[in-house]
C-alpha cells in the first residue's frame, strides 16, 4: 500500500489540537444556534432580550467598521478627484496655449489690415499712384539692399519708379518683371536720395551706408545742422521722388554730418505702392544712371 503524500494529523500533536479544538468550536456553534433557535419559539421576548444584548455588544465593532470603510471610500474619492483635477490643470493650459496662439495671430491679422488700410488710404489720396502690392521679401545680410513686391510690368510697375508705403519713402524700381518687381532701398549704397530736413528746410543728401542705415550730409560744407531726432524727408529735387517723403530720422551725428533710421523699414512693412516719377524727364535719368552704374 502506498503512502499517503503528506504527513497525518496523528503524527502532529499541533495537528491533533487544532481538528480537536475546531470540532469543539463547531460543536459549539451548532448547541448555540440550538438554544438561540429554541429560546425564539418558547419565550420570544427573552431572545429579544439577546438579541438587544447582542447588538449592544457588536454596535461598537460596527462603528468602527463603517468608520474604516468611510476612510477608505474618501481615499478613493479623494485620490479621484486629484487626478480628476490635474487633468483638468492640463486641459486648461492646453487651452490657455490655444488662446495665446490665437491672439497673436489676430494681432498679426489686425497689424496687417492696419497697413493694408493705410497703404490703400495713401493709394486714394495719390493721383501719382501706379500699383499696390505685398512686400514679399527683403535682404538683410547682404551689403545690397533690395526689396521685392508682387507687383510687376504686366502692373503697369516701370524701373525708375518711386516706391514708398505709408510710413515713408521704401527706394525705387530697379527691375520689374512680369509680375514681381525688385526695389533698391533707400540703405542702399547705390541709392542716393535728394532730401531735406524737415524743422528748417535745409538740404541734404541722403546715402545708403550698406549696413541698413542712411549717412546724411549738409550741402554746405563746414556746418553740422543736424540734430539727433531729426526727420528727413525727400525735397523734390531730381524729379523722381514727390517732395516730403520721410526718408529717415537722425539717431546719431558724425563729424560733418548725421546717421539716419530709415522710417520706412522693409521688414516691418506687408505693403507699399509703386508711384510715377515726380517728373515724367526724370524716370530716363533714373535709367541712364542704372545703366551707367552697371
Amino acid at each position: 500500500m502506498a503512502a499517503s503524500a503528506g504527513p497525518r494529523p496523528g503524527w502532529s500533536r499541533r495537528a491533533q489540537y487544532g481538528l480537536f479544538f475546531s470540532f469543539l468550536a463547531v460543536v459549539a456553534g451548532l448547541v448555540v444556534g440550538l438554544i438561540l433557535l429554541i429560546l425564539s419559539l418558547a419565550a420570544p421576548q427573552s431572545y429579544a432580550a439577546v438579541r438587544g444584548a447582542t447588538l449592544d455588544v457588536t454596535a461598537p465593532v460596527s462603528g468602527a467598521f463603517r468608520q474604516v470603510t468611510t476612510t477608505v471610500s474618501g481615499l478613493v474619492s479623494g485620490a479621484g478627484n486629484y487626478w480628476d483635477a490635474a487633468n483638468q490643470n492640463a486641459q486648461l493650459r492646453r487651452d490657455r496655449d490655444a488662446l495665446m496662439r490665437r491672439m497673436v495671430e489676430a494681432r498679426a491679422i489686425l497689424e496687417e489690415n492696419r497697413e493694408l488700410k493705410a497703404a490703400l488710404k495713401l493709394r486714394d489720396a495719390s493721383d501719382m499712384t501706379v500699383a499696390a502690392g505685398r512686400v514679399v521679401g527683403s535682404s538683410f545680410e547682404s551689403p545690397r539692399r533690395f526689396a521685392v513686391l508682387s507687383i510687376g510690368s504686366s502692373d503697369g510697375v516701370q524701373p525708375g519708379m518711386p516706391v514708398r508705403s505709408a510710413e515713408g519713402l521704401l527706394g525705387r524700381v530697379v527691375i520689374a518683371g512680369s509680375s514681381a518687381s525688385r526695389v533698391l532701398l533707400v540703405s542702399d549704397r547705390a541709392n542716393i536720395v535728394p532730401a531735406k530736413i524737415l524743422n528748417g528746410n535745409v538740404p541734404v543728401i541722403s546715402t545708403g551706408r550698406g549696413d541698413g542705415t542712411i549717412d546724411v550730409r549738409p550741402l554746405e560744407v563746414g556746418k553740422n545742422p543736424f540734430k539727433v531726432g531729426d526727420i528727413i524727408v525727400t525735397s523734390g529735387t531730381g524729379g523722381l521722388y514727390p517732395p516730403l517723403v520721410p526718408v529717415g530720422k537722425v539717431i546719431r551725428l558724425d563729424d560733418d554730418g548725421a546717421i539716419a533710421m530709415p522710417i520706412a523699414d522693409p521688414a516691418h512693412v506687408s505693403f507699399a505702392i509703386v508711384e510715377k516719377p515726380f517728373e515724367p524727364a526724370a524716370i530716363e535719368a533714373a535709367k541712364a544712371t542704372e545703366e551707367s552704374g552697371e
